[in-house]
């Protein structure tokens, strides 16, 4: 009989032992979930200031065409006849 105690005693530890570490493991997978949240958002924002700073480039890159840089003079070309196009079919839409 004293050995089914001492088993049943052992089962006992060796569960406690179990679940202290799963709610360790439960502590830090939430840790690791908000770490990725956070991590998440920041490359979201920085994704954004890319596209934000390719925009600009962009931008710059059309206004020294227009300024009469050699380099691309077709590029600034084929921009202009391409906003004159969006801009009629603007108008297009607005007449009707």
């Amino acid at each position: 009989m004293s050995e089914l105690v001492g088993i049943v005693d052992s089962l006992e530890n060796k569960v406690s032992k179990l679940l202290h570490k799963m709610e360790l493991l439960h502590q830090v997978n939430a840790k690791l979930e908000k770490e990725l949240d956070a991590l998440k958002a920041e490359n979201n924002s920085k994704l954004q200031a890319l596209a934000d700073w390719e925009e600009k480039y962009n931008s710059l890159k059309m206004a020294n065409t227009m300024l009469g840089s050699d380099t691309s003079k077709t590029e600034a070309k084929l921009k202009i006849n391409t906003l004159i196009r969006e801009l009629d079919v603007c108008i297009a839409k607005l007449a009707d």
